[in-house]
């Protein structure tokens, strides 16, 4: 029998404020990533230190917040009160120290714990932080949480606020890239939920007039709204509301305090549930809930007493109460819309007739697919029993409990070569693969039927479990691998063509990505390097003295599971999908995947580029 370890005092470590943050990023920031995916680390840090700035202006300091990422280097200076300047190092250092603990002076705050700052200035090389106030300034510098330099108040001219810069730590953030249009976003959704708040970009000023309703028009366009945005607003809530033409799927952008909970919670439920009672109560018809919020786009923003979340990220919101004497979020909300959105269609007969025909043309759709609808769950749950399609994993984005939920990734693979290398050296705790039989389908100008009456398109919906909205997505990141040649290339655009026509918002919502792989690998007897572009691999030579052996990589199936690990473990690259607002989907669709041939060559002629040395000669 092995002998059993002593279990000693010795054995009891307790973590310093930093150390912990260091060793368990995940309980404080999410997921680390790679500044691929909208939740990665490097993004919640900006929104960390955001937060503080946003609490200032709605407290009523400051107007302007200004933001620079500069290659690494982010910069946050707000023109709110300033920190004491006798606190500067303890908001920064000290667990649970902040102001927004005296509620009286942060009554509706997003940061309520002392923990954000903190956790950005653990995970920084480099972090820094400057108050100015009553004609003063103090500021100190940091290293991962220690203190290198404090510089005592003395006397400054500058306005007062406070000044944040930060380089996120190589050493915790590996091979990490800021993406412009994710903090455009997150700096979009700021101004939508503060009207009258200026923030500047990298010199780009964004401000919103009309809150939300802005929101909905970014998100929409004007062709595709079957009328304009009812856009309501009470103390403590503002709602957008509108359908779209051209989705099949609910869509909401839900907020809380300001803080955007792309996971929903209590209030998005409630939002959902309000709607459809006002229909039915407006109508007098008890229509079905789905056939009532199909293709609906709209958004919800409340404010909350010292909110509960359901994770330190505030993705989705846990509280039942409002705080303040008021009902529960439940019945706020639901009075709210019955008032609101019942006035609204009295006195816009036009805009119900609209609802109602709407409705109408979804029950009718749903009663058609009924029967498909039926056959495709028995097959799809028929299949699951012993689908080789799906290989799954353990650990799911609907799993509010498991730390590493973020995490969770669906790759969809092409043929058994390329899966069965992915299968073999992924992780399976969060990682699954979805293996497809040859090309799927062109779902362009198809109706929803097809989802359910093609075994490919209906068992990778299921997989996803998307059937009905977002609220219950199984995985974080869904990313397309197949081969960087001409087929592989064909089978992206149809699956990308399948979720632009289907599940738009899986995209919009920044879960869709290409799965990038070395071209080449080039190695000697010492040393390997995996070439993602012919500068990569000319770099790798120049470093390998005499002559180096190169291959030329074809197709994934041809890399071996033990090197598989390498390009989808830690240092994994993914290429985000992303949709140009400028760009409407269904334009985008019809030009690459309509029936105008002579328009789609033209552009490739104008716009084609010859690759050198490309092919390994």
């Amino acid at each position: 029998m092995a002998k059993q370890a002593a279990y000693t005092e010795d054995n009891i470590r307790s973590l310093d404020w930093k150390e912990h943050i260091r060793m368990r990023p995940g309980m404080y920031i999410g997921k680390l990533g790679d500044g691929s995916s909208p939740d990665d680390g490097i993004y919640i840090l900006i929104k960390e230190v955001l937060d503080n700035s946003i609490d200032e202006y709605v407290m009523g300091a400051g107007k302007t917040i200004e933001v620079s990422v500069k290659e690494n280097t982010v910069t946050v200076r707000d023109f709110g009160r300033g920190i004491p300047l006798g606190k500067v190092v303890d908001v920064v250092s000290k667990m649970n120290t902040g102001g927004k603990y005296d509620s009286r002076a942060f009554k509706k705050s997003v940061g309520l714990n002392g923990v954000g700052t903190k956790a950005v200035n653990a995970l920084s090389s480099y972090f820094k932080v400057q108050s100015i106030r009553d004609g003063q300034t103090a500021f100190a510098e940091f290293s991962a949480g220690d203190i290198t330099a404090n510089e005592k108040a003395h006397d400054s001219s500058q306005r007062k606020g406070t000044k944040v810069t930060f380089v996120p730590d190589k050493e915790i953030f590996s091979k990490y890239k800021y993406r412009s249009e994710y903090i455009v976003k997150m700096i979009k959704n700021y101004v939508y939920l503060n009207t009258g708040l200026t923030i500047v970009f990298n010199g780009e000023k964004y401000f919103s007039e009309n809150g939300l309703k802005d929101l909905l028009e970014e998100n929409i366009a004007d062709e595709f709204m079957l009328f304009p945005i009812i856009h309501l607003k009470g103390e403590d809530i503002e709602v957008a509301i509108t359908y779209s033409k051209a989705q099949y799927s609910e869509e909401y952008h839900s907020f809380v305090n300001g803080q955007h909970t792309t996971q929903g919670g209590t209030h998005q439920n409630a939002f959902r549930e309000a709607i459809v009672k006002t229909i039915r109560d407006f109508f007098g018809k008890n229509y079905e809930a789905s056939d009532i919020r199909k293709s609906i786009v709209s958004a919800i923003s409340i404010k909350v007493m010292e909110p509960v979340f359901e994770s330190q990220t505030k993705t989705k919101l846990g509280s039942t109460e409002m705080g303040g004497g008021l009902p529960t979020v439940r019945t706020f909300i639901g009075d709210f819309v019955k008032t609101n959105l019942d006035n609204y269609l009295h006195k816009n007969p036009d805009v119900a007739e609209k609802i109602q025909k709407k409705i109408l043309q979804a029950e009718k759709e749903r009663k058609d697919l009924s029967g498909i609808r039926k056959l495709a769950r028995e097959r799809a749950k028929k299949a699951s029993l012993h689908n080789k399609k799906l290989r799954d994993c353990r650990v799911h984005l609907n799993d509010l409990k498991k730390d590493n939920r973020l995490e969770s990734t669906l790759f969809i693979t092409e043929g058994d070569s390329a899966s069965g290398s992915i299968t073999k050296s992924r992780d399976v705790n969060t990682q699954a693969v979805f293996s497809l039989r040859g090309k799927p389908l062109n779902s362009y100008n198809m109706n929803k039927k097809i989802v359910y009456e093609n075994e490919e398109f209906n068992l990778l919906q299921a997989a996803l479990n998307i059937e009905d909205g977002l609220e219950d997505l199984r995985y974080n990141n869904i990313v397309i691998a197949t081969d960087a040649d001409v087929d592989g290339m064909h089978i992206r655009l149809l699956l990308i063509t399948f979720f632009l026509q289907f599940f738009p918002e899986l995209i919009k919502e920044g879960h869709l990505f290409i799965l990038d792989t070395p071209l080449f690998r080039v190695r000697d007897k010492k040393q390997t390097f995996y070439c993602y572009s012919p500068e990569e691999k000319q770099h790798a030579i120049n470093k390998l003295k005499g002559k180096p052996e190169i291959t030329r990589f074809k197709g994934l199936g041809e890399i071996s599971p033990d090197e598989f690990v390498h390009f989808i473990g830690k240092d994994i690259r993914l290429d985000p999908i992303m949709l140009d607002k400028e760009m409407s989907i269904d334009k985008l669709l019809e030009f690459y995947m309509g029936k105008n041939t002579p328009d789609r060559q033209k552009f490739i002629i104008e716009n084609l580029k010859v690759e050198l040395d490309i092919v390994e000669e």
